[in-house]
């Protein structure tokens, strides 16, 4: 039964990924189409159960690109419902709050307060309305090649023998825990295509794959990330203040660890709230959930959501290393696009702008390549098109802010000054950066973290909070989890560093337990509490965790986070 023959369908341009950049892609893409008068296949494939469902951000969005590419936003509804009206920048020590100047990249003027999940599923629908085919639930899970052309590649092309991307095929559905199929068993679908675009967001399952088959990486810095907890409330009536963005350094971080939070007050009485960490922190004991949950207990902080209600909770990592770590775009048969790139503006806070330009450009090039445009057949064909544009200057001025802050909280913010200030982002040198996995001090000698019990009014467990994730896996499938070398996480994991995955884990997912009948201890891995934060894949201490996709549709249902 598992032989069984998948399906394939064909198109010109397959999109993995429903997300910002993604979808602007798709419809770029349509509009080129339809101002040539060409007919122009079009799929987009998204593994949440729905668009939006995986998609998670703050956010205080700018609509530079959104601008460009459906100029009419506002008369097409369009859900940017409450304009920025006040910045606040505070540092906060255990007790008090101190209001800073707010830096120039952090203005929101012109911005708005939104849930992207929301304004993703707009953007589905404008792109349905063009001729986009979407299928979410379809989580791609294999990316298919082309046999080596003969001659071998051009140089520049990818590493000789890497072949040519060819689309992608979904995961086989009604897979047992066993491996075995199952009643349920629906074999996977190949999608084929002239070009297919990987719009998968941070650390990309597939994207990782393709990183290392074409050498994408080669010459560039390490990506760096961080790890977002994030919480939607509806507040009282007289905490509210829609239009109001709140940013917070300081406690509950120490000096030496990267982060802040945000509070941004939507409309109908709705605040989100979030703690963002870098993930080069270097103590073990170090819980990104639970600090986020002691900052709302923050004199400051906690009045904003007494006598009101958590309604959401989320988790996702996020791509800090910019300029520097911007990997090789295109391929032979495709490109990468969007956050799966790295193109966040750290110090501005955003990237859903800069995800959505990278999909036009590349769209751009794409449908270039498809009519036979020479100048578009170059391997670098969409990186090069992207430094022509907005992203690539507004990414380069702004490339040694998050470098900068290996040097300390006060460190960082005394060269952003000067860098911002007096250096106007151009510098004559550039910071670099390093892996986010090789950070980690061992347990011995770290400084144990007490973290306070919460209290189910204002701070609360993982498991709850993964409960109003609406996280939902089918049980009976191969984990999505996968230990490279099983043996680590006891004689490296736990031997040396506590197991930290313990405590980088937003969703309770790795758990120590104890075996009854040898008392040694042992890894337990809760897959079906994962909210695909990823931030395991990126932060365990010797790269043994392996984050693949489970089935399609699985994972948290966000409404509108």
């Amino acid at each position: 039964m598992a032989d069984t023959e998948r399906e394939r369908m064909e198109y010109d341009v397959v999109v993995v990924g429903a997300g910002p950049s993604g979808l602007a892609a798709a419809i770029r893409l349509k509009q080129l189409a339809a101002a040539a008068g060409t007919e122009l296949g079009v799929c987009v494939i998204e593994k949440g159960s729905e668009v939006g469902a995986h998609i998670l951000s703050g956010a205080a969005f700018e609509p530079r690109a959104l601008d460009e590419l459906i100029p009419d936003w506002r008369a097409r509804g369009a859900p940017l419902n409450t304009p920025v009206v006040e910045d606040r920048f505070l540092y906060l020590t255990r007790n008090r709050a101190v209001r800073l100047p707010t830096p120039p990249l952090m203005h929101n003027s012109g911005n708005y307060v939104i849930s992207l999940g929301n304004l993703c599923r707009w953007l589905a629908g404008q792109a349905e309305e063009l001729g986009v085919e979407i299928y979410p639930g379809f989580a791609a899970a294999e990316v298919l090649y082309d046999p080596l052309p003969n001659p071998p590649p051009l140089a520049g092309e990818g590493r000789v023998g890497a072949g040519r991307v060819r689309g992608v095929a979904t995961g086989d559905m009604g897979i047992g825990r066993d491996g075995a199929p199952t009643d349920r068993y629906t074999p996977g679908v190949e999608l084929i295509a002239k070009e297919t675009l990987f719009a998968e967001g941070c650390r990309g399952s597939l994207t990782k794959t393709l990183v290392e088959r074409f050498g994408l990486s080669d010459g560039c810095d390490p990506q760096t990330y961080a790890i977002g907890v994030k919480e939607l409330w509806e507040v009282a009536p007289d905490h509210h203040q829609p239009g109001l963005v709140i940013h917070t350094i300081g406690w509950p971080l120490d000096n030496s660890t990267y982060g802040g939070s945000f509070l941004y007050h939507l409309e109908d009485r709705q605040v989100a709230v979030g703690f963002v960490i870098g993930l080069d922190y270097r103590n073990p004991f170090l819980s990104p959930f639970e600090e986020f949950q002691r900052f709302k207990t923050h004199p400051a902080i906690r009045p904003v959501f007494e006598g009101g209600r958590r309604i959401a909770y989320g988790s996702r990592a996020l791509s800090e290393g910019g300029f520097q770590s911007i990997p090789r775009l295109d391929f032979p048969g495709g490109a990468l696009i969007g956050d799966t790139a790295g193109l966040l503006n750290v110090p501005k806070i955003k990237g859903s702008h800069t995800a959505m330009k990278s999909g036009m450009v590349a769209a751009e090039t794409v449908f270039a390549r498809l009519a036979g445009d020479s100048a578009a057949q170059g391997d670098l064909g969409v990186r090069d098109a992207l430094q022509r544009s907005w992203v690539w200057d507004e990414l380069y001025q702004v490339r040694n802010i998050r470098p900068s802050f290996r040097l300390g909280l006060w460190g960082g913010l005394a060269y952003s000054a000067f860098d911002t200030y007096v250096m106007r982002g151009r510098a004559p040198w550039t910071l670099h950066h390093h892996p986010d996995h090789t950070g980690l001090i061992p347990a011995a000698q770290a400084p144990r973290i007490e973290y306070p019990r919460p209290d189910g009014k204002i701070t609360f467990d993982r498991l709850s909070s993964v409960f109003i994730s609406n996280t939902n896996h089918q049980e009976d499938q191969p984990p999505h989890l996968k230990l490279r070398d099983p043996a680590k996480a006891i004689a490296i994991n736990y031997r040396i560093y506590d197991s930290p995955e313990q405590r980088y884990c937003p969703a309770g997912v790795y758990e120590i337990v104890t075996e009854a009948a040898t008392g040694e201890p042992r890894l337990q891995i809760n897959a079906q509490n994962c909210v695909h934060c990823k931030t395991c894949d990126i932060k365990d201490p010797e790269q043994n965790i392996d984050w693949v996709v489970p089935e399609g549709g699985g994972g948290p249902n966000y409404p509108n986070m």
